[in-house]
């Protein structure tokens, strides 16, 4: 019996600080090379910024600072993974884009117990592959840990006051 497409899972591999991390890439919208970030004054730490994508104003956030690693320089491989969280745009810096690939959902084990708890909910599994092992994200609980996603939905709302008070 052979493999069939629902016993795969699709994802985006990047690296932060030389581990390999995994999105669905149905979260993922696009992936781009670094721009200029406008800094916002006042924001959630792990916020760098806006840039202009498209025509649209996308937040970016450092995925070092969510995790608390420590930062690292911009190189020619320092990617923005842009991913809709809850119908919004979401920019998130990392050190590089590795990958897009299939990966057998019987190769993904559970968090184990040693990392179970509120601080590793975040963490849909680990997929063991021969040479390696990719951890699994939830963006969205990765976003929610430190404030992230409710800044930038503050931050969304200032600007629609803005527009709103402008017209």
């Amino acid at each position: 019996m052979g493999t069939n497409e629902m016993d795969l899972e699709q994802l985006v591999v990047f690296s932060l600080a030389d581990e390999s991390y995994g999105v669905d890439i149905g979260k993922v919208s696009g992936i781009e090379r670094m721009q200029e970030i406008t800094r916002i004054p006042r924001t959630a730490d792990s916020i760098e910024g806006v840039i202009n994508l498209r025509g649209r104003v996308i937040p970016i956030v450092d995925l070092r600072k969510v995790f608390c690693l420590p930062p690292s320089e911009e190189t020619k491989d320092t990617r923005i993974v842009v991913v809709d969280i809850n119908g919004r745009l979401i920019g998130c810096m990392v050190d590089a884009v590795t990958e897009v690939f299939r990966i057998p959902a019987d190769s993904v084990e559970p968090p184990s117990s040693v990392l179970s708890g509120s601080e590793s909910n975040y963490l849909l599994g680990i997929a063991k592959l021969e040479d390696r092992m990719i951890i699994l994200l939830d963006l969205d609980k990765v976003l929610a840990l430190d404030g992230t996603v409710e800044a930038i939905a503050e931050m969304a709302s200032l600007s629609s006051e803005e527009e709103s008070i402008a017209a």
